[in-house]
């Protein structure tokens, strides 16, 4: 389940009152394991795709079995100056607060951005960007990361130096550097605290905490009786098998007091250690591809870019110029498609989608979502079934990493009630994307429903203990549900845990969403919730936190709650107006999707149940 606190970061790529007016075909750059589009020279495409092809060279020099490629490919867009990310970018500049931004990183479940500005390609003007990089490859292979880890290890790499032939990774960023002339966090707060809540508002604070993060994965790493980073290692073996944080920290490099002393003298080092990582041959820039794409495929992957930002008004203009431009374009259909989908025109984004899977069989996005808008996705007949799982397994064979197929694989095996099979798949699921709650939350349903419910109270206590909000909300309600004896002890109690706290001075109400009533241009106003019949309104007004369950086909980069939400499973956290009246404006949203039932449970395949192809 993921929080929705905020608006998603926009990347708005051209005005619509412009539309594609004055736009120019792109140059594509492509290196062994991304794709750049730019407006500058082919020779600054080649540059950046280069560096991005040496700071992946760092992980796979540095890590052999770490996966290094996701199910949500990168694209790169280099804009050649300030005015052309500008125009990429128009409603980043408006407003009061306009940024000053060499660089930055989208992340997606399907597709992830990175935009960089070409004039400002001087040292540590991408931080932000390589940083990002780093979270989304240690999110890829690690369940979980204390704060301080996660980002000190995304600054440690992040501010790498490139040279022609070579990568300096360790070298000291601006707010490490920061941290010497500050008041520091003490060691055994900083590995426990999340600093957007402990220190909210004091962007300094932040910022040291940032810093001292760097600092001390650069200590671990270089310090005196660090085994020259052998005991990092240890400890980050112990957190990944899911040792406490505290207890492995304490094994690894001991008591804090001594630790936080030898820490800081490490600060007062005139100069710090880096590695030095040679290139791999493979990394030549003149090898590099480069092609000017046509008008269309610029249109198209502009367009693209603005529909997962969620700017749909922007993007429709974009789309239209793309079609108009070259009918035959998979690119522009699959465009298309995504615009409608995210009207809630299932029907003909289904058709679209089907074009775009007929003039790309490679394009294994538009088959899914083809997959999973056709009747047959919903059917209970056998036959449709088959079709639905072999439709599947194609998009697997497209990209095996595509997590959210492996989840609707899971589901049809529950439905015919293949428990092992189901296990295997939500495994898979779980494997590609380690971070997602929801899904280690799956697999504990599965093992409950298998009857390994100590398994299943190890594997929710896991996501109770390290998640927060609604991802701790849903591990505890599944705690709850199972025999007191399989809880850990720290968790359980005899006589069984109560509901979790929905906050102070909050009520809870479970239920179905009946309705959303939504507005054009407002969105959402209104919702319905069928708890036993009974219809409970609520008012949808100002901000307010919303969760869902990670199991939602369409995941986070198409969700709206007024669209696809209509009979799934919420949980609606509302304040009283007063003592007198009741509680009608929600305060917190919690939707959820509840696993099929299916026939008796089998643990493998019988004759009636279709068998999965291997």
């Amino acid at each position: 389940m993921r929080h929705k606190v905020a608006v998603l970061l926009l990347l708005i790529l051209t005005s619509a009152a412009s539309g594609s007016a004055g736009l120019r075909p792109w140059t594509e750059v492509r290196s062994p394991h991304f794709v750049v589009f730019t407006d500058g020279s082919a020779g600054d495409g080649r540059r950046v795709a280069r560096e991005f092809e040496q700071m992946r060279g760092v992980f796979a020099a540095g890590f052999p079995s770490m996966r290094l490629e996701t199910g949500a490919p990168l694209i790169i867009f280099a804009a050649h100056d300030e005015e052309s990310m500008k125009a990429l970018n128009p409603s980043q500049w408006k407003g009061k607060h306009v940024p000053k931004l060499a660089g930055y990183f989208s992340h997606h479940w399907e597709k992830t951005f990175a935009v960089v500005r070409l004039d400002q390609d001087v040292p540590g003007a991408y931080q932000v960007v390589y940083h990002e990089y780093v979270h989304s490859l240690m999110h890829a292979n690690f369940r979980w990361l204390p704060n301080w880890l996660d980002e000190g290890l995304a600054d440690y790499y992040g501010g790498s130096v490139f040279q022609d032939k070579k990568t300096y990774v360790g070298a000291p960023s601006l707010r490490m550097g920061r941290v010497r002339n500050r008041l520091m966090i003490p060691l055994e707060k900083l590995v426990v605290q999340n600093p957007y809540t402990a220190y909210r508002g004091d962007e300094e604070r932040i910022d040291t905490f940032y810093g001292e993060s760097e600092a001390l994965v650069h200590y671990l790493l270089f310090g005196d009786g660090m085994d020259k980073g052998k005991k990092f290692n240890e400890f980050f073996v112990k957190m990944e098998r899911g040792q406490d944080q505290l207890k492995a920290f304490k094994e690894s490099f001991g008591d804090f007091a001594a630790l936080q002393k030898q820490f800081e003298l490490y600060l007062r080092a005139f100069a710090f250690a880096t590695f030095v990582v040679n290139d791999p041959p493979q990394i030549d820039q003149k090898d590099f591809t480069v092609r000017t794409t046509s008008l269309a495929e610029t249109e198209a992957a502009l367009a693209i870019f603005r529909i997962w930002a969620h700017d749909f008004s922007e993007a429709k203009n974009m789309v239209e110029a793309a079609l108009r431009d070259d009918p035959n374009l998979a690119e522009a259909h699959a465009a298309n498609a995504f615009f409608l989908f995210a009207s809630a025109k299932d029907s003909d984004a289904a058709v679209e989608f089907a074009k775009a899977f007929a003039l790309n069989d490679k394009d294994y996005l538009a088959l899914y979502y083809q997959n999973m808008l056709s009747p047959k996705a919903r059917s209970d007949k056998e036959n449709d079934q088959v079709i639905f799982r072999d439709n599947l397994s194609r998009v697997l064979r497209l990209n095996r990493q595509f997590a959210p197929a492996y989840i609707e694989l899971t589901k049809l095996y529950l439905k015919w009630g293949e428990l092992d099979n189901a296990a295997a798949a939500a495994r898979s699921a779980e494997q590609f994307e380690p971070t997602r709650a929801g899904y280690h939350l799956l697999l504990a349903q599965i093992l409950q429903k298998k009857g390994k419910t100590a398994d299943a109270a190890k594997l929710a206590s896991y996501v109770a203990e390290r998640w927060s909000g609604p991802d701790h909300d849903e591990a505890e309600d599944l705690l709850n549900s199972l025999p007191a004896a399989d809880r850990p002890a720290n968790l359980s109690t005899s006589e069984g845990r109560p509901v979790p706290d929905p906050g102070k001075g909050l009520q809870r109400a479970e239920g179905t969403i009946r309705a959303v009533d939504c507005k054009e241009d407002d969105g959402p106003q209104a919702l319905t919730l069928d708890r036993d019949g009974d219809a409970l309104v609520y008012v949808v007004a100002g901000g307010f936190p919303i969760g869902f369950s990670d199991t939602l086909w369409f995941g986070a980069d198409h969700f709206s709650l007024c669209h696809h939400v209509i009979g799934l499973k919420a949980l609606v956290f509302s304040k009283p107006e007063n003592d007198k009246v009741p509680a009608t404006k929600i305060a917190k949203l919690e939707i959820r999707e509840d696993l099929p039932t299916g026939p008796a449970p089998k643990t493998a395949a019988s004759p009636t149940a279709p068998k999965q192809n291997r």
